[in-house]
Parts: C-alpha cells; sequence; structure tokens
C-alpha cells in the first residue's frame, strides 16, 4: 500500500474510529515510510497505536515523542525471547527504556505497554526480564499473574505490564470449536491488509474472511455489506456465523471474560 492509497483509506476511517492500530501483520518501524505514515495521521487528527518488537525503537524515538497522533506504545518483549533466546537482554531493552524515560518527560500521557504474551498459567520465564525492569525504574514488580483476572498492571507513571497467554492463530487446521460463542472482530474493530484487503479482526493474517477491499471499494460499502452484517450480528447474539471463527481458539477467551 502506497501513501496515496494509505491517506485515501484513513479518510474514510478517521471519522469511524477512535484508534488506529498500525499493524495488522509486520512490525510497523520497519515500514520505509514510517515517518511520512505518521505525519499523514496528523494530518487527520487520527489517533494511533503501535505495536512493536522495539528493535528500531532508537531510530525512531524522538519522531514518536514528538507525533501527538501516538497514543500509545506496545513493546512485544516476548518476541524477542522467543527468536534470541540465547542473547543478553539488556542491551536490547536498553533503548526501550531510554524510550520511556525520555517520554515521560516529554510527553507525560503517552501510554507504554510491555508485553509479555507468554504466560503459562500462572506461571512466565520471564524472571531475567522482570529483573532488568526493575533495576531501570528502581521499583519493584508483584509477580503474581492471573490472566484471568487483571492482565495488566501499572509499574511506573505510564507504564504498565500486560500479561496474556500464547495464543495459536486461527487456522481451518486447528479442531473445530462449534458454533457458539462472541468476539470483538467486526464489533469494534476491523483490519484492513497492506493489499487493501479488510478482514473482520488482527487475527486473520491470511485474509481468509474477506469482507472487501479498501483500496477498490468504499469502506462504508463494506461495512454494509450482507456478510458483514451477518458476521456482527452473529457474534453480538453469540453465534459464530463463518467456519473460520469455528475453528478459531482464541474465541474460547471471550468466554472467560463473560464468566
Amino acid at each position: 500500500m502506497d501513501l496515496v492509497e494509505f491517506e485515501d483509506i484513513l479518510k474514510e476511517v478517521a471519522p469511524l474510529t477512535e484508534i488506529v492500530c498500525l499493524h495488522l501483520m509486520g512490525e510497523p518501524l520497519a515500514h520505509p515510510k514510517f515517518l511520512e505514515i505518521l505525519e499523514i495521521c496528523t494530518k487527520y487528527h487520527t489517533q494511533i497505536d503501535l505495536t512493536t518488537n522495539g528493535i528500531l525503537i532508537k531510530k525512531y524515538t524522538e519522531a514518536i515523542i514528538d507525533s501527538d497522533c501516538v497514543r500509545q506504545v506496545n513493546f512485544s518483549l516476548q518476541a524477542f525471547k522467543d527468536n534470541f533466546p540465547d542473547r543478553p537482554l539488556l542491551p536490547y531493552l536498553q533503548p526501550i527504556f531510554n524510550f520511556v524515560k525520555l517520554a515521560h518527560e516529554r510527553r507525560p500521557a503517552l501510554y507504554t505497554n510491555f508485553r509479555l504474551w507468554n504466560q503459562q498459567s500462572n506461571h512466565s520465564n520471564n524472571e531475567d526480564l522482570f529483573l532488568e525492569v526493575e533495576a531501570a525504574f528502581n521499583i519493584n514488580i508483584n509477580r503474581n499473574v492471573e490472566v484471568g483476572a487483571i492482565k495488566s498492571k501499572k509499574i511506573w507513571n505510564r507504564l504498565y505490564l500486560h500479561f496474556d497467554s500464547r495464543f495459536e492463530w486461527p487456522s481451518f487446521l486447528l479442531p473445530h470449536q462449534g458454533t457458539q460463542g462472541r468476539c470483538h472482530g467486526a464489533v469494534n474493530h476491523i483490519g484492513i491488509h497492506a493489499d487493501g484487503t479488510v478482514v473482520p479482526c488482527c487475527l486473520d493474517k491470511n485474509a481468509a474472511i474477506p469482507l472487501g477491499n479498501a483500496k477498490t471499494q468504499k469502506l462504508s460499502d463494506i461495512l454494509a455489506s450482507d456478510r458483514f452484517s451477518k458476521m456482527r450480528s452473529g457474534f453480538l447474539n453469540g453465534v459464530l456465523v463463518e467456519k473460520f471463527c469455528q475453528h478459531c481458539s482464541f474465541i474460547n477467551r471471550f468466554k472467560k471474560e463473560k464468566n
């Protein structure tokens, strides 16, 4: 998606949503036109959330902090541990810590999350990371985590730890989960792939449920389509209309929310 296409789509999206998340798949800071994308979001007064692995944060620290359009930055810290289990943590974490501290000085309203979506029951292998965070911010972190209850812990100003368990990407190869369930997809958010394909949620990474294409269709027409309407109505009434959703184990998390 080039910048002209991005701006055309954002013009339609901006009046319809409170937040635009600059990710569906991939690393947003690796986009060659990332700074121009920030400028376009600022032009249309769009509040954005960034989710990043943080590897490139040093390059864009100043730009992100100085961009009023950026509301929140999520750092997926478990990604580094998953991909580079034998590398030391501190060289990776230090630029992220620097970002958080500078943001507090210059934009104290900016939210930052350290995501640790690698929980197994109440246990994790994050002790080394906890120690580094404690040392960097001179705090003590409560190790008790219950992802079914409170997933987010405020640890320093507007810095939070956000815990969750690992999830499986939806796939027709996964066991059938049934036809009953709810989801936030198509209810309070949608996803738009780089090729313009509109999907109901950010877990539909391969566009298994193509609802239309924002490059060639009006977004309002896509959201008014029969397929979208049936899917949304189904979620609101506890019915999984799409077969792909019936093979999504992530859907089971919303049963816990209801309970």
